[in-house]
């Protein structure tokens, strides 16, 4: 197998906090802990229209599923209030731990690279406003391609777009959906295990896994650099 040459971190939820929303489904949903059913809900509409070959882009699907959520839970979503989620998911921190990790790795040959589903121009405004967009070399969206991750299609547009080979990526991710794609579709992997986030116990086991991303970070040095 090929040497690892770009590492490629997806956005929400990996290196960006989405609790930071929570304030916002409290109000909109009077209980905090909707964020995390919205954000299922989402990713089930990720995967349904990569499956059924009908796209719609990330801030369609995010309204969506805003509407799903309230039709389930009978409340009315104010339109201010679905106006503040979408500014709030723009202006996201970083978890704590990403920036003192990655930096760890400009010592190293190893590129940097964004790979998310949600829209190029969201994930740069969420890069930028976390303090984040001077450690990577690009920001890439599924968007480009119309599939989102876990498709193969998403990971190969990332490729070309890199000019490595998919044996040549290692994707880090807090979702075991993700991890699967990336290895089906032929690239190394690495788990962070944020609260809450499990890998799948069926599925093919990355060779690094870690609770932190220092502590991946750690063992991609070991490995890749």
């Amino acid at each position: 197998m090929s040497h690892t040459k770009v590492i490629l971190f997806d956005a929400n939820e990996t290196l960006v906090d989405l609790a930071a929303l929570d304030p916002h489904f409290a109000r909109a949903f009077g209980d905090a802990t909707v964020r995390t059913i919205w954000f299922t809900q989402l990713l089930q509409l990720f995967l349904t229209a990569t499956i059924v070959d009908q796209y719609q882009n990330f801030g369609v699907l995010a309204d969506a599923g805003l509407d799903m959520v309230a039709t389930m839970r009978g409340t009315q979503l104010r339109e201010h209030d679905r106006a503040a989620i979408h500014e709030a998911l723009l202006q996201l921190p970083s978890h704590p731990d990403v920036r003192p990790a990655l930096e760890r790795l400009k010592d190293t040959d190893l590129r940097l690279a964004v790979l998310t589903n949600s829209t190029a121009k969201m994930a740069r405004a969420q890069m930028q406003h976390a303090g984040l967009d001077d450690l990577f070399e690009v920001v890439l969206s599924a968007d480009a391609v119309e599939r989102y991750k876990p498709s193969h299609e998403a990971y190969a547009y990332a490729a070309k777009e890199l000019d490595v080979d998919l044996e040549e990526i290692r994707l880090v991710a807090a979702h075991a959906w993700d991890v699967t794609g990336a290895l089906a579709a032929g690239c190394r992997a690495a788990f962070v295990g944020r609260p809450g986030k499990v890998l799948n116990p069926t599925g093919a086991r990355p060779d690094v896994v870690g609770t932190t991303m220092g502590d991946v970070i750690d063992q991609i040095i070991h490995c890749d650099a």
